[in-house]
């Protein structure tokens, strides 16, 4: 699944609407999404949300859509 992700870029300040961003991951559930952003990044996260099929369409439509690929730092 696709999840988009809401988020501030950072911990240290109040979230503010201005500062929301976003940012879009592959990931088996909401809890690998959530937890695979939280350690490999320093962002806030407000939201995520799971794209459905026509959600992703649109998505897909605008020049930025790039989803974003982490490091997996797991053994095998």
């Amino acid at each position: 699944m696709i999840y988009k992700v809401f988020y501030q870029p950072t911990t240290k300040n109040n979230p503010r609407r201005e500062n929301t961003r976003s940012l879009y991951v592959e990931a088996a559930s909401e809890v690998i999404a959530r937890s695979t952003v939280e350690e490999q990044t320093n962002y806030n996260i407000e939201y995520l949300e799971e794209l459905s099929p026509k959600a992703l369409e649109y998505e897909q439509q605008s020049p930025d859509f790039k989803i974003t690929e982490f490091n997996n730092n797991e053994e095998a």
